[in-house]
């Protein structure tokens, strides 16, 4: 299989109530991750209507149309504050490294600055977020519940003019299990 440039992805929001989008993602994520838990994680946060929040599932889509990445953005809070946790981003082991996770993360953020939301927090690999500009959360005061590496845990201002970024303890959907 030829493999696709960073360019040839397209990408749009998961549809709300869509079996096939649904099962797209479960796919993805089956494919992507040693085990079942990250699909189960999605489907129980497509369930809380306090987490899932419509347009911030976004797909990566191939050229012929197949979704082969996705990134999803739910609904945490810092202190009480609404903020975003990114996880999980996921993509087809063919189109790995091709730049369908790129395409989907970055939609998704501006998925989320359309929104007007401002914080986005994501606990991944340290040598991969930085290039969204994901930096450490305890820059700016915001740590977990659980002991995670601090170059893990990372937090992005999508609009630093928007007022003052909550600090404190992330508190993740109950989905997430922390």
């Amino acid at each position: 299989m030829p493999q696709p440039s960073a360019g040839s992805f397209t990408t749009r929001p998961e549809r709300p109530d869509s079996a096939a989008d649904a099962a797209a993602v479960r796919r993805i994520l089956l494919a992507a991750f040693p085990t079942s838990e990250e699909a189960g994680l999605v489907e129980a946060l497509r369930a809380d209507p306090a987490a899932w929040l419509d347009g911030l599932s976004l797909l990566a889509e191939a050229p012929d149309g197949t979704p082969v990445g996705q990134a999803l953005l739910t609904r945490c809070h810092v202190d009480g504050h609404p903020a975003l946790a990114l996880a999980p981003c996921a993509v087809l082991p063919p189109y790995q490294r091709t730049g369908a996770g790129t395409a989907a993360i970055r939609a998704a953020l501006r998925a989320a600055r359309r929104r007007g939301e401002n914080l986005v927090l994501v606990l991944g690999h340290p040598e991969y977020y930085p290039r969204f500009g994901f930096l450490p959360a305890s820059r700016l005061g915001i740590r977990a519940t659980v002991d995670v590496p601090d170059d893990a845990l990372m937090a992005l201002v999508l609009d630093a003019e928007a007022g003052p970024v909550p600090s404190g303890v992330i508190r993740y959907p109950a989905a997430f299990g922390i």
